[in-house]
């Protein structure tokens, strides 16, 4: 849940140059996934987004690494 004080981080800024659709449009509770649930034992996944496909990989350090 984000704190009072960092709602103002994510209030849309006219100032700056933004893409429209990067910026939140509502405040509330951010989705949230265990790796467990999103990797179901394996230690790769793949994500696509914008019809690209990213592989997100878990390292033997327990670590993340997302690559195109």
């Amino acid at each position: 849940m984000i704190a009072a004080e960092d709602k103002s981080v994510l209030e849309h800024d006219t100032t700056k140059s933004v893409a429209a659709d990067c910026v939140p449009r509502t405040i509330g509770p951010m989705p949230e996934y265990d790796t467990r649930t999103l990797f179901d034992g394996g230690r790769e996944i793949v994500i696509r987004h914008a019809g690209a496909a990213y592989r997100m990989k878990i390292t033997k350090q327990g670590k993340l690494i997302l690559n195109k």
